[in-house]
């Protein structure tokens, strides 16, 4: 008939997290109850597709062998955006038609314009990520030509990062 909040009780029992909520006392003979429950639950980045909660009604007037439990299976869909941002330092380069570049030297200059290239990877949520790869490729070559000279990658933030063999070849 009508609508009533349940006093809750989170608790630890046999190593599991366990709420317990009071549904009626004195509850009359015969009374059928339904029950909507919200649960918040955190963590749970690693525990697979689905988490399993346990349910069971018990009374403390009558104890009984048949108060069986029944297992729930909720899916878990954990949900990130993710959003890549670029840009380049400077962000236009023109070199002139006549420019070449001095072969075997060693000097940053006699290779070229230095640009760098800088992305940033956010995580816009709602859930956290992890094991996240990006793909990034660069044209470093056109017609047997060098394109762009891959000087060095570096990373900040705790990532990982491998490198194309053709980075920084001439050592300079």
């Amino acid at each position: 008939q009508g609508q009533e909040k349940l006093s809750c009780n989170p608790k630890k029992e046999n190593g599991t997290h366990v709420v317990l909520c009071e549904l009626g006392n004195p509850m009359k003979a015969g009374a059928q109850i339904t029950v909507d429950m919200e649960l918040s639950v955190s963590g749970l980045e690693d525990m697979g597709d689905a988490i399993t909660f346990q349910l069971q009604l018990r009374s403390k007037n009558s104890p009984s062998p048949t108060n069986a439990s029944v297992m729930v299976m909720v899916p878990v869909e954990a949900q990130a955006e993710m959003e890549l941002r670029g840009n380049s330092l400077p962000d236009t380069t023109v070199l002139p038609t006549s420019w070449q570049g001095v072969e075997g030297s060693r000097r940053l200059e006699d290779r070229g314009i230095k640009v760098e290239h800088v992305y940033e990877l956010h995580n816009k949520g709602p859930s956290t990520v992890s094991g996240v790869t990006l793909h990034l490729a660069v044209p470093h070559q056109l017609g047997g030509h060098i394109l762009l000279y891959l000087l060095e990658l570096g990373t900040e933030g705790g990532m990982n990062c491998t490198h194309h063999p053709a980075l920084n070849p001439a050592q300079v």
